[in-house]
């Protein structure tokens, strides 16, 4: 198996030459009817296909969301398949958002799915949930390691329902999404430019100075854009650790399409505001 450069290096290099921003490929209902296409593969795939022409040239990262590819069955997984390739060809990180998460075996099978450098779905990156224990993601962490890829894991993330899992105090009186801090930065320990394993940390949370965000590792922070945050909110939320920040944007990019320029220009321009909002912290 080739093994690639370490993700953290690659997204390091991505970040400073291309500016920190995450698109999201999300293909519900809602946005293909927008764009005025059908509810089915076909309109899937012209979906997909015109985002990652439109942004996979001048975007560090490209984020498909799994789920919205699997409810079509194996067609749509091959439009997911495609995509990823096309993306990458195209010289963006592909963060695969399928949010895995299991034990022993089945997990080294999610793991080989997504982190195997000749698996039809390899991508640079997949998000997974440490809520099994952060132990169990361990086959994935191994993989990703030994193929230069990456994981972001779920730490403090933005949907209400979070906090009761996220924020409960474990006996040392440290908080669950805390620890799942400190898991990712001992795995980063000693990592340059940066880490390969990332947290996800919504970026609608408002002050986060309670916790150390400093990982050596990304930040993958959805939520600008539709759901309520702006470029502008990043060094408040993430003090210290904004230059690590991965700002995440779908709607607020995807509701341009389907004409070409207009996501470009959605996309340059919330690229122009991220990098702005980062360097100027």
């Amino acid at each position: 198996m080739t093994v690639l450069e370490p993700f953290g290096a690659r997204l390091r290099r991505a970040m400073d030459e291309r500016g920190p921003l995450c698109v999201g490929i999300d293909p519900h209902a809602s946005l293909l009817a927008e764009w005025g296409l059908n509810d089915d593969v076909a309109g899937l795939e012209r979906f997909s296909r015109t985002v990652v022409e439109a942004v996979a040239d001048r975007v560090a990262v490209l984020k498909p969301q799994s789920a919205f590819f699997e409810r079509f069955g194996s067609r749509g997984v091959a439009v997911l398949e495609k995509s990823v390739q096309e993306a990458r060809a195209a010289g963006a990180l592909v963060v695969t958002d399928a949010k895995r998460g299991d034990i022993g075996s089945t997990m080294a099978a999610y793991a080989e799915s997504f982190l195997h450098k000749d698996a039809p779905l390899f991508s640079d990156a997949l998000t997974v949930s440490p809520y099994l224990g952060y132990g169990s993601l361990k086959p994935a962490v191994d993989l990703a390691r030994e193929s230069g890829a990456g994981l972001f894991v779920l730490a403090l993330t933005s949907n209400p329902e979070g906090g009761e899992v996220q924020h409960a105090v474990r006996d040392d009186g440290r908080s669950v999404g805390a620890t799942m801090l400190a898991h990712l930065a001992a795995e980063n320990a000693g990592e340059e430019p940066l880490g390969s394993f990332g947290a996800v940390v919504g970026a609608t949370l408002g002050d986060l100075s309670s916790y150390d965000l400093g990982i050596n590792g990304p930040l993958l922070a959805p939520g600008i854009g539709a759901q309520g945050a702006t470029p502008a909110d990043l060094p408040h939320v993430f003090g210290a650790a904004v230059r690590n920040v991965v700002p995440s944007v779908s709607r607020g990019v995807l509701r341009h399409g389907p004409d070409v320029g207009a996501l470009r220009t959605a996309a340059d321009r919330f690229a122009a505001e991220i990098r702005t909002a980062v360097t100027a912290s």
